[in-house]
């Protein structure tokens, strides 16, 4: 039996809803990194939208859109941070053991800026530790993670949609064999494993 949301008509706006969403992940990062930025909070931006930005730099067409807005912080500079991006209208929550920041009182958990702490373990069973917060640079509108970096974490993390923007960073030839040098044997396994399976 087809459940009721395969049978409901398609929206006439679903590319509008489409273009929507997309615009709120954007709007949502620049408001927490201009709000970062003004405050003079070092930061660097992390996950897909670090994934994206890199991407883009070689290949526009080839960048995937993410709902996540990670942000990467130093725990001494947290509640500086927090100031600022309260003041920008983001509310705090700690859920689930993360460190998040709500995009306004009735936005949902996915709607958030999600904090990882620099040189610390999510939840101590990861391989390394996160970046430093001087392991980035700054892209043309924020500070991102150096590639090296931001690799690392996908190497480290290691979940399907990692793996997925890891092949993303190989396609585009931002990656290559000779990057396995780079990395711990550990992590140096999973970049090889992605060399070695680049149209799974």
């Amino acid at each position: 039996m087809a459940s009721a949301l395969v049978e409901a008509p398609w929206p006439a706006d679903i590319l509008e809803r489409m273009e929507r969403a997309v615009e709120k992940v954007q709007d949502r990062l620049m408001r927490a990194t201009s709000a970062l930025d003004a405050a003079r909070v070092p930061y660097a931006v992390a996950g897909g939208n670090a994934v994206a930005a890199w991407v883009s730099k070689i290949d526009a067409g080839a960048v995937r859109n993410t709902r996540d807005v990670d942000i990467l912080l130093s725990r001494v500079n947290f509640e500086h941070a927090k100031a600022a991006l309260e003041k920008a209208g983001f509310v705090y929550r700690h859920v689930r053991g993360l460190d998040i920041f709500r995009d306004g009182p009735e936005a949902l958990v996915r709607d958030s800026v999600h904090v990882l702490f620099a040189s610390e373990k999510l939840t101590g069973e990861e391989l390394v530790a996160n970046p430093a917060i001087d392991e980035s640079e700054r892209g043309e509108a924020f500070q991102v993670l150096t590639l090296e970096a931001l690799v690392r974490t996908k190497l480290n993390a290691w979940r399907l949609k990692d793996q997925v923007h890891l092949q993303d960073m190989l396609d585009v030839g931002l990656i290559d064999e000779t990057w396995l040098g780079k990395y711990p044997p550990d992590l140096r396994a999973r970049l090889q494993y992605i060399l070695d399976n680049p149209e799974r």
